[in-house]
């Protein structure tokens, strides 16, 4: 019985953030219950959380930032299906390829695969009574989602990640196309997203 309450009360803890009362809970929990935090590790590129506050919207700070979680079905990227890109918004660095998403009805977008192998660093999330493993940039150490092992062929991987933190990029235009955006008044950005 005492399990059965132990899981009830860490699967409404799991919802509960969810839906964005992180903080809430992490401050009123001990650090025991919730897992083991982020070790300090050096990343490339880093950047100061004053300015990460002021480039990032809330969310997206508090996702690549302190590890939280977007409500499922609610991301932008969720449904998206356009040929491209998925980069990190907090430093732009490559990490996911649209031919490598696919749709696994948990409510976050999901990839088979990573765009290379280095681009992504994996660690163990003992978080909330339960083992998985975290994914992050491996360029900037922004929190992406989490690896599972019930994804499609070839790899049989499902890199579950929360759309903030994710930007993405259509392909480059062509040459043609940008002198033509050019000769029309365009802005001759390439459509590309801003990071």
């Amino acid at each position: 019985m005492a399990a059965l309450l132990r899981r009830g009360f860490f699967l409404a803890l799991h919802h509960a953030l969810g839906q964005g009362r992180s903080s809430v809970y992490h401050h009123a929990l001990p650090a025991a219950l919730l897992g083991a935090r982020r070790t300090v590790k050096s990343w490339p590129v880093s950047f100061s959380q004053e300015e990460l506050k002021k480039r990032l919207t809330p969310m997206q700070f508090q996702i690549t930032q302190e590890r939280g979680t977007e409500s499922a079905f609610t991301g932008e990227w969720t449904y998206h299906k356009d040929e491209g890109t998925y980069h990190c918004v907090v430093c732009g660095a490559v990490l996911f390829s649209s031919s490598s998403k696919f749709d696994s009805g948990s409510g976050w977008p999901s990839f088979f695969d990573v765009l290379k192998e280095e681009s992504v660093s994996l660690s163990d999330d003992f978080s909330y009574g339960m083992h998985r493993i975290e994914t992050t940039c491996s360029q900037c150490g922004a929190h992406l989602g989490h690896l599972f092992d019930d994804g499609p062929k070839p790899t049989g991987k499902r890199y579950c990640i929360n759309s903030v933190s994710l930007a993405f990029q259509p392909p480059a235009s062509t040459p043609a196309s940008e002198a033509e955006a050019g000769a029309s008044g365009g802005s001759g950005n390439s459509g590309k997203t801003e990071l």
